[in-house]
């Protein structure tokens, strides 16, 4: 069976950043998300706002290896880095006092990963 690769050219960089910054700093939350992205994207997350609500307290950082979606509201400042936003889970996240990141973005900030909660 032939092996397919990721053809988006940003998404094979965002990978290979993940692994180096695992193997540079010994995390091994860089390496999970990394693998979580190599697989097809049908089995991406889809978190929705009210999901991120529920399981997390105002200052929290959260990962979402795959599209925040906007259903649902947020009554507590959060940070979310992810690979895509919709425009409505962008507005009601930076509504409530958060931030909206990429996940490489993330990774530059928080290079241990401590205290990061991966959603899927």
């Amino acid at each position: 069976m032939k092996k397919v690769k990721k053809t988006n050219p940003g998404l094979v960089t965002l990978i290979d950043d993940l692994k180096a910054a695992t193997r540079n700093d010994g995390s091994a939350i860089w390496r999970d998300v990394a693998k979580r992205l190599e697989k097809p994207r049908r089995n991406y997350a889809a978190v929705n706002v009210s999901k991120i609500n529920r399981h997390t307290a105002p200052d929290d950082l959260v990962l979402v290896a795959g599209k925040v979606l906007g259903t649902g509201d947020l009554d507590h400042k959060v940070t979310v880095a992810a690979l895509q936003f919709s425009e409505q889970a962008a507005s009601k996240i930076k509504s409530a006092g958060g931030e909206c990141l990429r996940i490489d973005e993330l990774a530059e900030k928080h290079p241990k990963g401590s205290g990061i909660i991966i959603l899927r």
